[in-house]
């Protein structure tokens, strides 16, 4: 197995393609400077977009990928000295007839009509931004990173607009060019332009993707023509203040009720055309939306995405190394001390913070971020420090290669401080090789790091490969990871350590020949992972063979067989509700029947439901269910509740010389009905409450935000957590938070 590494590197070398030349190169669209004004009201009326070259030769991307768009999309854009310009006017094939969620900001892509834009500024064909809006007008941007992946939590300052006709939709835009970063003196950007109809059953491009890729893959994007290079960066400096007032009770400790009166802020400062500097002073997060609870039935923890807006410009440049288990940087350990003594994670303020990030030049990018949080005596949390330093230099076509340093270091001064175990420092130091051929095609990673702490145990490194394949007809891929026990980034997210892992996965894509057939695609899956400690000893397996399809109107379904081994690395309680334990090094397997059902998003009421029956720990069994359902009142908002069922029956556990041996049994649920009102593109409501009867916590978040300028908010925040048993408040509270944007 450790041979692994080796051969997949080789593997690497043999795909690596080394051609510069653009897929889609002959796709070129000119852009010109304004003859007048533009006025952002949905409305083409102006001189300057009779002027402006349009594009409008759509392809299809599915269901078919080698015909023309059946519905038409003509696209124009222009400039001035302060502003990209972008229209599009989108064709309905039936009159009247578009498919929207809400006028929600970063809305889900699969479940709304929708156009966008992916604009790679440096045509390095890896980074870039992406803008547009559903047929309601709601705004969705992001920032792009790997080739294809659109971080939705980047949020900035741009302008739109969206009118109707019987037959077609408008959207209108106008994109700051203070707002994204871009090399200065060049006439060419990358570019493209995606456009999704749900009645048509269609997505579509102006420069043709494959339709086993998204349309945001940059590998395909065209080329943006410029008359003359864009206005070259001028003094950008963002600044953003916020003050709130608000109230907070814990009745579950018995603090009293205090008041909260804040003010804090961030500065955002373009150092270079393609460099940032983020500032944040006394930040507060209030406002970040509510973490979805899971059911927890693994034995390890669960990974929850960051949302925090500091943290997200360039985040690939520090949480992209390692992989979705080996994470040696992981922004939300920020503001947590973990108190070894306890294993608890205290909450802590961040003082403050900066971070610098971009591109050095076409080829190199750089990430530079420092954090500090407050100590807090009374829990004997001492001062931390964290810190990151990231380097990547592109490779080829799009392949990179990285290196990077995180430290943590915690400012030790008390007797309590040193028994609740912190550490004076915790290091982690990699390197990783990131694969990205020219046609998307082979995808694949190399990446090794090794954490240093004061207690140089040894074995403290982490090891991972991979190699993928991907094209009309087959997915192949082939992972390995490998983790020495005393492996311990403190800033990261690694749930378990002291394994070899090895995870292939075949799946063979299945489109019908029979192009009036209902169905997109079907895949047959087959996957299998598998763990060795360090020691050889064989510890889990999960296999399993699947069966799995999509429809032309996006209903989606599936089967499922598994098998899964387990032999136990410690006690673990198989409920995860404080029943009694199955003992270290005992040996489980079983085998279960999953299923699964996804309604098509073009009806307003909307369900999806997954099922699992079968085998357990301890020779019980297992019956999940989980049920999604949703009604939405198109474009204001929704309603749905969604319901995860646990019936875990008759899981063995023998006693002893002293206990009898027992059947341990356990049902519980969680509820998260969900109400969202969008009043307007500008004003919205949601309430999300929480049923989990696993955690045994009832929460209730309910949240007005109010856009009254350009990524300028008012918000009202309301928080609650009970006991679910009897009801009783745990705490409570509830916030007023004003920011403003504000461009030097």
């Amino acid at each position: 197995m450790k041979r692994l590494l080796p051969i997949l590197i080789a593997l690497f070398c043999s795909v690596t393609i080394l051609q510069a030349q653009k897929i889609n190169e002959k796709f070129k669209m000119n852009i010109q400077k304004t003859t007048g004004k533009v006025v952002i009201d949905g409305v083409l009326n102006e001189q300057s977009w009779l002027d402006a070259a349009a594009v409008s030769d759509f392809m299809m991307c599915n269901p078919f990928d080698s015909l023309c768009a059946q519905v038409r999309t003509d696209v124009k854009m222009s400039y001035d000295d302060k502003y990209i310009y972008i229209s599009a006017e989108c064709f309905l094939k039936e009159p009247g007839a578009f498919v929207v969620e809400s006028m929600k900001r970063d809305f889900s892509f699969g479940v709304n009509d929708n156009f966008l834009v992916f604009i790679d500024t440096f045509e390095d064909k890896t980074t870039g931004f992406a803008f547009g809006a559903n047929a309601a007008g709601a705004q969705w941007d992001g920032q792009m990173s790997e080739g294809a992946k659109v971080n939705l939590n980047w949020d900035n300052k741009w302008e739109s607009a969206t009118t109707y006709k019987r037959d077609s939709w408008i959207f209108e835009a106008a994109i700051p060019f203070k707002s994204i970063r871009y090399k200065d003196n060049i006439k060419r950007w990358g570019i493209n332009f995606s456009r999704y109809d749900l009645k048509a059953k269609e997505k579509s491009a102006w420069a043709p993707v494959p339709r086993q890729f998204p349309t945001a893959s940059l590998a395909y994007a065209g080329v943006l023509v410029w008359d003359t290079p864009p206005p070259a960066p001028k003094k950008n400096i963002s600044i953003i203040p916020y003050g709130l007032s608000g109230i907070t009770a814990n009745y579950e400790s018995k603090d009293p009720t205090s008041n909260r009166n804040q003010i804090g802020g961030d500065i955002k400062v373009a150092i270079n055309s393609g460099l940032n500097l983020d500032m944040t002073l006394n930040p507060d997060f209030s406002q970040v939306d509510v973490d979805r609870q899971q059911t927890n039935l693994d034995r390890f923890e669960l990974f929850y995405p960051e949302k925090r807006q500091f943290f997200i410009e360039n985040s690939d440049l520090f949480d992209g190394f390692g992989t979705e288990s080996i994470r040696p940087f992981f922004s939300r350990r920020i503001g947590l001390a973990l108190n070894n003594k306890t294993g608890i994670y205290e909450q802590t303020p961040i003082t403050y913070g900066a971070r610098v990030s971009g591109k050095l030049n076409p080829d190199w990018r750089i990430g530079v971020l420092n954090v500090q949080s407050q100590r807090i005596d009374a829990k004997g949390v001492p001062t931390q420090n964290y810190s990151m330093v990231a380097l990547q230099r592109k490779l080829f076509a799009r392949s990179n290669f990285g290196a990077y340093m995180v430290n943590k270091e915690s400012f030790i001064d008390t007797d309590l401080q040193k028994s609740n175990g912190y550490q004076p420092y915790n290091r982690d130091v990699g390197v990783e090789y990131n694969l990205a051929s020219k046609d998307n095609f082979w995808t694949g990673s190399a990446f090794f790091a090794k954490t240093i702490s004061p207690q140089n145990l040894g074995q403290d490194f982490a090891q991972a490969a991979s190699l993928a394949y991907t094209d009309n007809n087959w997915a192949l891929s082939i992972k390995e990871q490998w983790i020495g026990q005393n492996y311990n980034p403190e800033v990261g997210y690694v749930p378990r350590v002291n394994f070899l892992q090895l995870q292939p996965e075949l799946g063979k894509i299945i489109y019908p020949k029979n192009k009036m057939s209902d169905i997109f695609f079907t895949t047959l899956k087959v996957f299998s992972s598998s763990y060795w400690n360090n020691q050889g000893t064989f510890t889990d397996n999960t296999t399993y063979v699947g069966y799995e399809g999509t429809k032309k109107d996006r209903t989606n379904f599936g089967a499922y067989v598994s098998y899964d081994f387990v032999k136990l690395l410690y006690d673990f309680d198989a409920t995860r509700m404080g029943n009694r334990v199955l003992l270290k090094g005992t040996e489980h397997d079983w085998y279960a029947i999953n299923m699964k059902y996804v309604s098509s998003p073009i009806k307003l009421f909307t369900y999806n439901l997954t099922a699992r029956y079968g085998g357990y720990y301890g020779h019980g069994t297992r019956t999940g269910i989980t049920a999604d359902l949703g009604y939405r009142f198109q474009p204001y908002g929704s309603v749905s509740v969604a319901v995860d069922y646990n019936d875990i029956q008759d899981v063995f556990i023998p006693g002893d010389a002293l206990i009898k041996d027992q059947k341990v049994s356990a049902q519980f649920w969680i509820i998260r009905p969900k109400i969202d009102i969008t009043f307007s593109n500008k004003l919205f409501f949601a309430t999300f409450f929480q049923l989990n009867q696993q955690t045994k916590n009832v929460n209730l978040n309910a949240r007005l935000q109010w856009r009254y300028k350009p990524a300028s908010d008012l918000f009202l925040v309301y928080t609650d957590n009970y006991f679910p048993e009897i009801m009783q408040i745990r705490n409570r509270s509830i916030v007023l938070k004003l920011n403003y944007w504000l461009n030097l």
